[in-house]
């Protein structure tokens, strides 16, 4: 079997993954949600974090994390050179940057997933952001979104401006299979392409 792309992210009621400057500080850290979060999804839990709340991921879902450079760089701001060190982790640039010797830095994401499909592994984890989501658009084989019941405006497009320049094929399409409500407000809403 095939190892797939997973697109898991927290997402508005208008679609936005942060704010225009990035800000993710709307979203709550706190609830019934966040509960089920950390016991089911242990594997997209930044390390740090994964030991100030004494648990431990055991990369049953996800053992690779790709991200965008503006979803790497809060933790790089904070101190964090390596936020995922239980995931191999990948980060997509055009840019050369420093990285540390345990992040990886492609230039070419699609030919990037497309090999990591071809290995042995558990789940790839898209964590984004939305340039990033857009350019894999075509490879994502699964959404997992964490939807939260509030309205943002204006920000960070779950896949950033994809398909606003009128060249973007037509639509991609995905059936639910799976759908829980909390009773924080937020549902999360699981579908695989069709």
């Amino acid at each position: 079997m095939m190892r797939e792309l997973v697109y898991h992210v927290a997402v508005t009621l208008d679609g936005f993954i942060a704010g225009p400057d990035g800000d993710t500080s709307a979203f709550p850290v706190d609830g019934d949600d966040v509960t089920a979060l950390l016991r089911e999804y242990p594997d997209t839990i930044p390390t740090h974090v994964q030991r100030a709340a004494g648990i431990e991921a055991d990369r049953s879902r996800y053992d690779t994390i790709i991200m965008g450079w503006r979803t790497y760089t809060p933790a790089l701001t904070a101190g964090i050179a390596s936020p995922y060190a239980h995931l191999r982790q990948i980060v997509a640039s055009r840019q050369e940057r420093p990285l540390p010797p345990d992040i990886e830095r492609t230039a070419d994401p699609v030919a990037t997933v497309r090999a990591l499909k071809a290995e042995q592994g558990s789940g790839i984890y898209l964590a984004g952001g939305g340039e990033l989501a857009a350019a894999l658009v075509d490879e994502i084989d699964r959404l997992l979104l964490k939807v939260h019941p509030f309205l943002l405006g204006a920000g960070v497009g779950m896949f950033g401006g994809a398909g606003t320049d009128g060249t973007a094929p037509g639509p991609r399409r995905f059936r639910p299979v799976r759908r829980r409500e909390f009773d924080s407000g937020v549902v999360f809403a699981e579908y695989v392409r069709a």
